[in-house]
């Protein structure tokens, strides 16, 4: 494996390590919905989970499409580390390598998620997040002494839910048109769902570099 590799996995696993501790500690110590400041009241901790893909987004509640979502992450960890070991082989910079690291970081620990964290965790069919109508999943929630039938979301490999729990709470100016008053950034995100973006982010800062044309990488080997 070259050097540049080995910083590439090397930072996919402190990402990892990072995700999937603040994960376990939210979930292990937070009850749903709950918050707590980090910094002020503009950036704290809101522990929810999702079934679906970065900051909430899904495209489908059944297990149809959260076993797409799932297989469709496993394909792309498997496609990135394909290219990454090919590009390093041709000599791509460690800056460009990184970068899609910071991805496959991202999509490996939301995946991890979906993958593990049923068997380790037990379902609550109280909280909203395991709802899921249609199911056909019976389950009775007893809250506040009373018992009412719900319906569960599946349970099992890559059927799991991603934990999310960071959000920024700052408002457009009330004077800002149409959003005046509104969440500048509603979603509640996770360590995973921020590497994803900044990898993207580069990406689209960086192409010209990153993927440069047949004549500029000609005129830059004359």
């Amino acid at each position: 494996m070259s050097k540049k590799l080995v910083y590439v996995f090397f930072l996919v696993a402190v990402l990892l390590l990072i995700d999937q501790f603040t994960k376990i500690y939210i979930k292990s110590s937070f009850e749903p919905g709950q918050t707590q400041a980090l910094f002020g009241d503009w950036f704290v901790l809101h522990y929810i989970e999702n079934p679906g893909m970065a900051f909430g987004t899904t495209f489908g509640s059944g297990i149809l499409p959260k076993l797409s979502l799932s297989i469709f992450r496993f394909i792309a960890i498997g496609f990135i580390i394909y290219y990454l070991i090919k590009q390093a082989k041709k000599g791509a910079s460690l800056e460009f390598l990184l970068v899609f690291g910071l991805i496959l970081a991202g999509a490996t620990g939301n995946l991890l998620d979906s993958m593990f964290y049923d068997y380790f965790f037990t379902l609550n069919p109280c909280d909203s997040f395991n709802h899921v109508s249609g199911s056909g999943i019976k389950g009775v929630c007893t809250d506040y002494g009373f018992n009412y039938p719900v319906e569960l979301r599946h349970q099992g490999f890559m059927l799991g839910s991603v934990v999310d729990m960071f959000q920024f709470n700052v408002n457009w100016p009330k004077w800002f048109p149409v959003l005046g008053g509104e969440q500048i950034f509603p979603a509640i995100w996770n360590v995973a769902d921020a590497s994803i973006s900044t990898g993207v982010i580069l990406i689209l800062i960086r192409q010209r570099v990153y993927f440069p044309k047949k004549k500029e990488v000609e005129k830059s080997q004359d």
